[in-house]
């Protein structure tokens, strides 16, 4: 169990991913592109996921997504993480979600 004041401590924001690729090497990581709003909390951010054995990048371009924008920088295969998409995880799958409307980019989850 974690207190109401761990959970304030995550920054879950909406953004549109403008662009995905796969990264050679890997079967699981694509490079995605999000946009995260107006500095300096979001601006472009650059993710690493590994949802690409799921997900064809041709099709996420333009989806929204919630990202965890405030966890430390990463490196994969070279490349930093700047933050995390949140998925819901069925069977070991990872199952992108969206709002159920367009809301404007940097829009804090609550």
């Amino acid at each position: 169990m974690i207190t109401i004041d761990d959970f304030k401590k995550l920054d879950l924001r909406i953004g549109t991913i403008t662009a995905a690729e796969r990264i050679e090497g890997s079967e699981k990581l694509l490079k995605l592109m999000v946009d995260l709003g107006a500095p300096p909390a979001g601006g472009p951010r650059q993710i690493i996921a590994g949802i690409a054995k799921w997900y064809e990048p041709s099709t996420l371009i333009g989806k929204q997504v919630p990202v965890l924008a405030n966890l430390e920088s990463r490196q994969f295969m070279g490349l930093e993480s700047q933050g995390m998409i949140v998925c819901a995880n069925e069977d070991g799958k990872p199952v992108l979600l969206h709002p159920d409307r367009e809301v404007l980019n940097g829009t804090v989850l609550s």
